[in-house]
């Protein structure tokens, strides 16, 4: 069976990229159907055909580059929580994040825009479906807080990346004294972070020895 994608597909495919580099370099506000037409090279009735709106390139983005979050939420909802599925959920998240550190920069960089539109809504959901498999059933203010801090702290690797490897500006001074880290050097110390973080969320244990208890 042939796996080559189809033209439609394609087409889709380069215009969710061209239109979150863009997304992610000037705003999503700032930039018009009309401009990513351009960029691409084609009309803007060609764009329409695949996309209506803004709104609908931003759903496709969150669906096309959200694609590890979905993995590692079915995975984690087909097993019971345990310390190992707590650090499991923690390295896939980063994993299939190292690999999308653009719309994480693009959701970082456009939040107000992206707000009360339903794919920030779609991908708030996700990252709230995470946390709660990280911090498990019957978890306490602090341990919540743990998953969210060790999930976020993978994030923000990528936005320190940035600093470390974007244009000079007015943090240039502050990051001069230690050399740029590798987006590999980053993702490692994240991981090893978030892992520290998320090693004091006890609250799925607890509840699961209460049940076999019971």
């Amino acid at each position: 069976m042939s796996t080559t994608q189809s033209p439609r597909s394609d087409t889709r495919a380069r215009i969710i990229e061209v239109a979150l580099e863009l997304f992610a370099s000037q705003g999503y506000e700032k930039t018009s159907l009309r401009e990513i037409a351009d960029r691409l090279g084609v009309t803007k009735a060609a764009l329409y055909y695949h996309f209506k709106t803004k709104d609908d390139i931003v759903h496709g983005i969150v669906e096309s580059m959200a694609a590890p979050i979905d993995e590692a939420i079915a995975w984690g909802r087909d097993r019971p929580w345990s310390p190992e599925v707590r650090d499991e959920l923690v390295r896939r998240f980063a994993a299939g994040m190292a690999d999308r550190a653009p719309l994480l920069r693009f959701f970082h960089e456009n939040q107000p825009a992206l707000r009360d539109s339903a794919a920030g809504s779609e991908f708030k959901d996700r990252m709230l479906a995470m946390i709660g498999l990280i911090q498990g059933p019957g978890a306490t203010f602090r341990e919540r807080l743990r998953a969210t801090v060790a999930l976020f702290s993978i994030n923000s690797a990528f936005f320190l990346l940035k600093q470390d490897h974007g244009e000079p500006g007015e943090h240039a001074e502050a990051c001069a004294e230690a050399p740029p880290a590798t987006l590999p050097e980053a993702m490692a110390a994240a991981v090893e972070l978030a892992l520290e973080i998320a090693s004091g969320i006890s609250a799925g244990e607890t509840a699961a020895a209460g049940a076999a208890a019971s």
